[in-house]
């Protein structure tokens, strides 16, 4: 073999060794290049959480974005770390899914100091979130309470069930005190905390003691519910104990309170949420940041409609 075709051979031989790294080492700048979005919430349990956050990735992969949800099923403090932990790897950006951002301001420091933006989807705003996309929820909260006091023509006792750690249901209750205020024939008789994960079968059993408790018909003329879950729990202990003359409200618009509706007279009525329209707003406005644009406002708020 003369020395020009040896040296051909070794050259050849080291194209075809080097090729498949070049091609990997392609494949590792995409990666790299990709925009990373962590998603962290406490309530993916929920329906209608894990409803929005579904179609917020949705959105955000169409873009080409890499997207990581983590649930740490209502432990706060579990939710810190996990914005702590995303954090140090230096995400493009996080997104609170629902959860009160005052409760994790430790994870929100965290986020500031490494750089990383925080944004909320149907979450509250405060410092170290940059913006906030939700509903009305003070609206919404109205809207039902002026749907139930309609259902009840105006008159009997009624029993809220809240979830103050959820800053877009405590606004709801804020709203929906102030409408049953203007009805003088409506008395709000007791304000109960539903628990999460599980408030379907927590209302119930609430429900089902609040009819203990209030046997007589007429001591209960309606429930309002911050979200359709509760409502849906409260509608199935009354439906139980054939007390068909309560009725009951929530706020949402899920696949399962409207059918409730359309079959029943317990589930009087929801507030229909644009869960799809926040996600892709949230989107294009975490599109805009990249960008390097600055949003109109921190704070978008997206009305809701009845749905009777």
């Amino acid at each position: 073999m003369t020395k020009i075709v040896r040296m051909w051979l070794v050259a050849a031989i080291v194209l075809l060794l080097v090729a498949p790294l070049v091609s990997a080492g392609g494949a590792g700048e995409r990666v790299e290049d990709q925009v990373d979005i962590a998603v962290v919430t406490p309530y993916m349990a929920s329906a209608t959480t894990a409803q929005v956050i579904n179609q917020f990735q949705e959105y955000a992969e169409a873009k080409g974005w890499r997207v990581r949800v983590s649930d740490t099923a209502g432990d706060f403090g579990m939710l810190v770390s996990r914005i702590q932990d995303v954090a140090a790897q230096q995400v493009d950006a996080i997104v609170l899914g629902m959860g009160d951002p005052q409760q994790m301001s430790a994870g929100l420091s965290a986020a500031g100091e490494a750089g990383v933006p925080v944004f909320g989807l149907d979450a509250g705003f405060t410092e170290g979130v940059y913006l906030n996309v939700t509903s009305d929820n003070s609206d919404l909260g109205r809207q039902a309470a002026d749907a139930l006091a309609e259902s009840i023509d105006g008159s009997g006792p009624v029993v809220l069930f809240t979830h103050d750690p959820h800053p877009g249901v405590r606004a709801r209750a804020e709203g929906a005190r102030e409408a049953l205020g203007e009805y003088p024939d409506i008395e709000i008789i007791r304000e109960i905390h539903i628990e999460v994960p599980g408030p379907v079968d927590f209302a119930r059993s609430v429900t089902e003691d609040l009819l203990t408790s209030f046997s007589a018909e007429g001591s209960i003329a309606g429930i309002w519910a911050g979200w359709d879950e509760p409502a849906y729990g409260a509608t199935q202990a009354i439906e139980r104990a054939e007390r068909e003359e309560i009725r009951v409200v929530g706020v949402d618009g899920t696949d399962f309170a409207r059918e409730e509706i359309d079959t029943g007279t317990i589930f009087a009525a929801t507030i229909m949420q644009d869960f799809d329209g926040m996600a892709q707003l949230l989107a294009e406005l975490i599109d805009e940041y990249l960008a390097g644009n600055e949003p109109e406002s921190r704070v978008y708020q997206i009305p809701g409609s009845v749905y009777r």
